[in-house]
């Protein structure tokens, strides 16, 4: 997303907007009628204002978080990759695509050239991964891995408003 259509989106977002979209943010499952009471607005008004939202990229998603270690996934782990050149990043993502454990690819700044997050039932089954695909792919020269003991903090960034920039 361009830093102007950012800009512009920021300047469309008002409180009653930051209302809801805190609301939501703590229970995506509550109903319409229980946001509108609590920002003292119709339901009606609230369908509106969350269609617009998710028209404009303010809301980009919807669904339920399934606890990965339930599935059998019991360790969650960060790998730092370094590639050949940069470049190549756009090729190896369709590879990194391909193995379904891995959740997140970021193309980044520092010592990788992308960090990536994903699940594996056991250390014998993250080594698998890393060996016998992550490892393989074209490109990629280097891994590092990270293994997430517990995650301490799980949120989405905070919607303040204009008046509660700082507590």
């Amino acid at each position: 997303m361009q830093y102007g259509l950012i800009t512009w989106t920021m300047e469309k977002i008002d409180n009653l907007d930051r209302k809801i979209l805190q609301i939501i943010m703590k229970n995506a499952r509550i109903p319409s009628k229980d946001v509108a009471v609590e920002c003292g607005v119709s339901r009606a008004a609230i369908h509106q204002r969350i269609q617009r939202m998710i028209d404009m990229n303010v809301i980009t998603g919807s669904g339920y978080n399934v606890d990965p270690r339930v599935l059998g996934y019991a360790t969650c782990t960060y790998i730092g990759v370094k590639l050949e050149r940069g470049s190549m990043y756009r090729d190896v993502v369709p590879e990194l695509e391909k193995i379904r454990e891995v959740v997140e690819c970021h193309f980044t700044t520092g010592p990788y050239t992308m960090l990536i997050k994903l699940y594996a039932r056991d250390n014998q089954h993250l080594m698998e991964l890393l060996n016998d695909k992550i490892q393989h792919i074209a490109g990629v020269t280097a891994t590092e891995t990270l293994i997430s003991l517990e995650m301490s903090i799980n949120r989405e960034i905070p919607v303040n408003f204009d008046d509660e920039e700082k507590e």
